[in-house]
């Protein structure tokens, strides 16, 4: 492996993951997160993602990767519209009753998603909006840094496909481990789901659908059932 792909690699198991729980460890410290202080959240983490495509795309672009070998294809259009289709709305409806049932749960036994929903999640429209365009953006940037660069670069390698499978769920699994143990795992299994639609696909088309999904619905359902309705209204009145 060339020292800017091994880089590359390094940040997403290293530096991403530390980062994630260096902002989340500052958030929580907050007694509250202010409306400003979320959306700036939002629009930074925008950034950094679009800026780590620019970078990664870069690189694999002087390596010679071609598009087809990072999923970004969009042969027999009909098949992978009714797999993003069918597929983001079977995701968003367990997403939906996962958080429901979340909810369900006494918030003091929630741990850290209970910190990370008050802090994080949008509490009014105008939160809603920009959270919006970071799901957007996490389906599209993360889908072709861990689904797209990295499966490449481990097939390239000689790796099989399952291996390339299990190792890009690590590191995205890793990229979320700010959510502490549990969600570390639960994100593992969702990247190698992902992983999965990629490779049965040959594309990042369906699994960006099925991705953002997940981010779209935390966004909406999560704060009506993580976030009690007295905080909301702090929130509002701050």
């Amino acid at each position: 492996m060339s020292w800017d792909f091994a880089l590359i690699f390094f940040v997403l198991a290293v530096i991403i993951p530390w980062r994630g729980r260096l902002r989340l460890k500052k958030l929580i410290a907050k007694p509250q997160v202010s409306s400003v202080e979320r959306i700036a959240l939002y629009a930074s983490t925008i950034a950094f993602q679009w800026l780590a495509v620019a970078v990664v795309t870069w690189r694999a672009w002087v390596h010679g990767y071609r598009a087809a070998e990072m999923g970004l294809t969009a042969h027999n259009t009909t098949s992978l519209i009714s797999a993003a289709i069918i597929g983001g709305a079977t995701i968003a409806v367990l997403q939906w009753l996962n958080l429901r049932r979340m909810g369900r749960i006494p918030a003091k036994s929630r741990g850290v998603i209970q910190a990370i929903a008050e802090r994080v999640l949008p509490q009014s429209t105008v939160e809603l909006l920009p959270f919006l365009a970071l799901a957007v953006t996490a389906g599209l940037c993360e889908e072709f840094l861990y689904r797209g660069f990295a499966m490449a670069v481990l097939a390239r390698l000689g790796s099989p496909v399952w291996l390339a499978i299990l190792v890009s769920s690590i590191l995205f699994g890793l990229a979320h481990l700010y959510q502490g143990r549990g969600g570390f795992l639960s994100t593992m299994v969702i990247g190698a789901v992902l992983g999965s639609g990629r490779m049965a696909y040959d594309s990042l088309v369906p699994v960006i659908f099925w991705h953002t999904a997940v981010d779209v619905v935390a966004g909406m359902a999560g704060p009506r059932y993580l976030i009690e309705k007295q905080v909301v209204t702090n929130e509002t009145l701050s």
